[in-house]
């Protein structure tokens, strides 16, 4: 089998968080605009890839004021750093028929290599004749990492914003068309 291009449909697709706050709770977000395709090769998952671009001003928990202190220069910056990316370096096999996804994630213009563990859900075709894929993904990251360091400390001990960001993702893909020769 070929290597088969997927086009995410961000319309059925999620790319969420979640961090600690104030120690002991979670706060949990999304960013809703994001673009990106996936190279599939089933039978050689080695000569598969990801690329996503996310819009960081498209960040989402909720609360606007606690939006607007994400989008500032406190955190993403998102004036001088618009986008979120990621792209793949290897692509393999794991248990279970699942996938390991390592790749370059950028933040703010510093790039980390990140490894998503992958469960592809199926492949099926839409009432409107169209194949899709769909697959989960998570991984964490350590905030510093990609130079998001604000944080406040807590009376009581402790720091208001956790580092450790839980990243997961919901991915339905349509498979994009062969371009027709005249």
């Amino acid at each position: 089998m070929a290597t088969t291009t997927w086009n995410i449909d961000t319309t059925h697709s999620g790319i969420h968080f979640s961090v600690r706050h104030m120690v002991v709770a979670k706060v949990r977000g999304a960013f809703k605009a994001f673009s990106g395709t996936v190279q599939l090769d089933e039978q050689a998952p080695a000569s598969s890839s990801v690329s996503v671009r996310i819009e960081t001003a498209s960040i989402d928990t909720g609360v606007e004021q606690r939006d607007n202190h994400l989008r500032s220069p406190d955190f993403f910056d998102v004036a001088k750093f618009p986008a979120i990316t990621f792209q793949s370096t290897k692509v393999e096999k794991a248990s279970g028929g699942n996938l390991r996804v390592t790749g370059n994630l950028t933040i703010r213009d510093v790039t980390r290599e990140v490894v998503l563990d992958v469960e592809q859900l199926g492949t099926g075709k839409d009432p409107w004749g169209q194949t899709r894929v769909a697959f989960e993904a998570k991984t964490s990251v350590d905030r510093r990492d990609f130079g998001l360091t604000w944080n406040q400390a807590l009376e009581a001990g402790g720091v208001l914003v956790g580092e450790k960001v839980e990243i997961a993702l919901e991915v339905q893909a349509v498979q994009a068309q062969a371009a027709k020769v005249a």
